[in-house]
């Protein structure tokens, strides 16, 4: 039996509502332009690019085979590697996947392999969204690819039947 969660990728974009909001502001207070709806677009534009500056490259946590007889937990690990410029602030959230954040499930059909994803080797912080008593990483941007080690752990003396267990977990970056 093999289990694998899978990280999904997502940049959370910030700076979409505030084009809507200011948009609709300055169309309420002064007669809309062309030119005028011109330059908003061209100042968020700049603005978006910036935004997009941040990359990120996953690997996903592969806990392997799990042994139901074993007495210890199976731990493994993955890494979010994060590209921002120099100085650029960002925080890494994770979602819940297909159960909740106390105790996320990787299934196989209708059986379920319990397991949870932390932010230290300690394992004592959950990774979520900083709901529901789970936290978020937060980094700086060096110019370079900043990794972040995902610390992923499975439980002992789950009683599932064999099989290939999985989960997607989607990683939101906001930056």
């Amino acid at each position: 039996m093999s289990a694998f969660t899978r990280l999904k990728p997502h940049l959370c974009k910030t700076y979409q509502c505030s084009f809507i909001i200011m948009e609709s502001f300055i169309g309420r207070k002064f007669k809309r332009s062309t030119l005028g709806l011109w330059i908003i677009a061209a100042a968020f534009g700049i603005t978006m690019q910036k935004a997009q500056a941040c990359n990120m490259n996953v690997t996903a946590v592969n806990f392997g085979s799990y042994d139901v007889f074993s007495n210890a937990a199976s731990d493994s690990t993955g890494n979010i590697g994060v590209n921002c410029p120099s100085g650029f602030g960002y925080t890494i959230g994770l979602s819940a996947g297909s159960v909740t954040y106390e105790q996320r499930g990787m299934s196989s059909g209708f059986n379920t392999l319990n397991y949870n994803l932390y932010t230290a080797a300690n394992r004592a912080l959950v990774w979520g969204d900083a709901t529901n008593n789970s936290a978020i990483v937060s980094g700086i941007g060096s110019g370079q690819y900043v990794n972040h080690v995902v610390f992923g752990r499975i439980p002992p003396h789950q009683n599932v039947p064999a099989g290939n267990y999985s989960d997607t977990i989607n990683v939101m970056i906001t930056f």
